[in-house]
C-alpha cells in the first residue's frame, strides 16, 4: 500500500483540551443526544434524532435554514452549558474513540484531540478531496457564531512509517500512540458507551495523565494525516484561523481544530461510495443520452440492488462503471469511450486523477453527456445506496419526476493516496471513510477567552 508522503514540515502537533460532554442525568441517554455527522443525515433521519430527545446535538449542527439560524444554535449552546445539560472537564485530556461492530468483529480505535492547523506542508494535513464554497460558508458561519467545534473532522495516519527525521523526538524510544490507547482501552472502563442503530458499539476514555498526553504527541509529531472526512469543516477552520490573524489576534484557540485521528496500519479504514441523485432527470433520457459515451445494458427485471451492485462490481474490475436506477430496471454503464473521456478532462491534472470513476462521472457523464453541472442544487449526494434508489422511486411529486440516481463502486484506498501524494484533490464527494466519528460524545469551545495554546500542552 503506498504510504502518505513525507514533507520537511513539522507535521502533525496534537493538544488536548477541556472537552464538553452531556450529562448523563440532564439527557434520556447518551445514545439519544448524539448524531451521525451534519453531512449524511437526511429529513427522516434529521426529524427522527429531534424527537430522540430535546438536546439532541443535532439542534446544533443542523439548526435550520432561517438567517438567524446559527446565532440560534450559539445561543442554544450557551443555554445547554448555563444549565449543566453540557459540562465541561476541568482539565485538559485526549479522548481514546473507540467503534465496534460485534456482527463482523471489526474495530476502529483513534484520538479525539486538537490538531494545528497551517498549509499541508507545515501541518501535515492533507486534504484530498474538493470542497464548495457555499457548503464551507455555512459551517464557518456556524463556527463563528458558536464559536465551537461541533463534531470533529476524521484523519487517518500511517503508524507504520517512521517519523520525520526533523521532530525533535523522532529518535527517543517510547510506545506508540496505538500502544497508548490500546492499553487504556484494555486497562480502564469507559466514560460512555452506547450503540446505535447501525449496529456499531461507541465507547470513550478520557486520557488525563500527562505522561501518556506526552507519549501519544511524541508519536504523531512529524507524521502526516489524511483528511478522511470533513474536507469543508477544515476548510472553515482555516477561514476563521486567516479571519483572526488578519485581524491581529495573533496565536490562539483558532490555531487549532478538532480531529479523530486513526492510525491506519493498526486499524485499516473502511472506504465506501458516494452516490448522486440527478433530479428532474427521467431515467429513460439519462439512459440514451449515456449511449453516446458508455455501453448502456439494462440489467433483468426484478433484479434488487444488492444484485445489481454485484454487477456494477464485477464492471467495476474491468474499468469505469455506473449503475442508473429510477425506471423499471436498473442499467448498468460500462466500457466508456476513451477518446471522448479524455477530451472531457480539465488539463494539468495527472492520469491517475483523469482515470478515477469520480471524474469520469463529473467532467464526462455529468457535465459532458448530461450537460449537468456538478453543484448543490443539480445534484444531490446519497451516503447509502438505497437511500439514493428510494429517492427516485417514490411516486412524483405534482407530475414531476423524482429522477435518476447514479450508484458508483467505491475509490480505493491507495488511489486516494496516489492523488494527495500528487498534490491533487479527488472530485467533491467522492469518498465515504467510515464508520465516522459519531457527533455529540465530545464538543470543543474556541472563544476569545478560551485557553491558548501555551495551555494546552503545547
Amino acid at each position: 500500500m503506498q504510504t502518505l508522503p513525507s514533507d520537511s514540515g513539522p507535521g502533525l502537533v496534537l493538544a488536548p483540551f477541556r472537552g464538553i460532554r452531556y450529562a448523563r442525568d440532564r439527557v434520556s441517554g447518551i445514545a439519544n443526544v448524539t448524531s451521525p455527522p451534519y453531512d449524511v443525515i437526511s429529513g427522516g433521519v434529521l426529524e427522527h434524532l429531534r424527537a430522540a430527545d430535546p438536546h439532541n446535538v443535532v439542534r446544533l449542527i443542523l439548526p435550520g435554514q432561517d438567517a438567524d439560524a446559527s446565532q440560534a444554535a450559539a445561543s442554544l449552546l450557551r443555554e445547554w452549558l448555563s444549565t449543566g445539560v453540557l459540562i465541561r472537564d476541568q482539565m485538559p485530556a485526549l479522548y481514546l474513540y473507540e467503534q465496534h461492530d460485534a456482527s463482523s468483529s471489526w474495530r476502529q480505535r483513534g484520538i479525539i484531540g486538537l490538531v494545528g492547523l497551517g498549509s499541508p506542508r507545515a501541518a501535515g494535513i492533507l486534504p484530498h478531496e474538493g470542497v464548495l464554497p457555499g457548503l464551507v460558508a455555512d459551517r464557518r458561519e456556524l463556527m463563528a457564531a458558536t464559536q465551537a467545534n461541533l463534531e470533529p473532522i476524521f484523519l487517518i495516519y500511517d503508524g507504520a512509517q517512521p517519523r520525520d527525521p526533523g521532530c525533535p523526538s523522532a529518535d527517543v524510544p517510547g510506545r506508540t500512540a496505538t500502544e497508548v490507547i490500546d492499553d487504556v482501552a484494555a486497562e480502564r472502563a469507559p466514560l460512555v458507551t452506547i450503540d446505535t442503530d447501525d449496529g456499531i458499539t461507541h465507547r470513550l476514555w478520557r486520557i488525563g495523565d500527562p505522561a501518556e498526553q506526552a507519549a501519544i504527541v511524541a508519536d504523531l509529531c512529524g507524521r502526516r494525516a489524511l483528511i478522511a472526512d470533513g474536507h469543508h469543516r477544515y476548510a472553515a477552520y482555516m477561514d476563521l484561523q486567516s479571519q483572526a490573524r488578519t485581524s491581529g489576534r495573533g496565536a490562539g484557540p483558532w490555531d487549532f481544530g478538532l480531529a479523530f485521528l486513526v492510525d491506519s496500519a493498526a486499524y485499516p479504514p473502511r472506504l465506501g461510495a458516494i452516490h448522486r441523485v440527478l433530479p428532474g432527470l427521467a431515467p429513460d433520457r439519462a439512459a440514451e443520452l449515456a449511449k453516446a459515451g458508455f455501453t448502456v445494458q439494462d440489467l433483468s427485471a426484478g433484479l434488487d440492488l444488492a444484485d445489481a451492485q454485484r454487477r456494477l462490481a464485477e464492471a467495476g474490475r474491468e474499468g469505469t462503471a455506473f449503475l442508473l436506477a429510477g425506471g423499471p430496471t436498473f442499467r448498468l454503464l460500462s466500457h466508456p469511450d476513451s477518446v471522448a473521456a479524455a477530451e472531457s478532462m480539465p488539463t494539468g491534472l495527472s492520469a491517475p486523477w483523469r482515470s478515477l470513476d469520480a471524474a469520469v462521472l463529473q467532467q464526462f457523464l455529468l457535465e459532458r453527456l448530461w450537460g449537468i453541472t456538478d453543484s448543490e442544487r443539480d445534484v444531490l449526494i446519497y451516503h447509502d445506496a438505497a437511500d439514493a434508489v428510494r429517492a427516485v422511486t417514490s411516486p412524483p411529486v405534482n407530475g414531476t419526476c423524482p429522477g435518476t440516481a447514479v450508484i458508483s463502486n467505491p475509490v480505493t484506498f491507495e488511489d486516494v493516496i496516489e492523488i494527495a501524494a500528487l498534490g491533487e484533490r479527488v472530485p467533491r464527494k467522492s469518498t465515504s471513510f467510515g464508520p465516522k466519528p459519531r457527533t455529540g460524545l465530545v464538543l470543543r469551545t474556541f472563544g476569545p477567552n478560551e485557553e491558548g495554546p501555551a495551555a494546552l500542552g503545547q
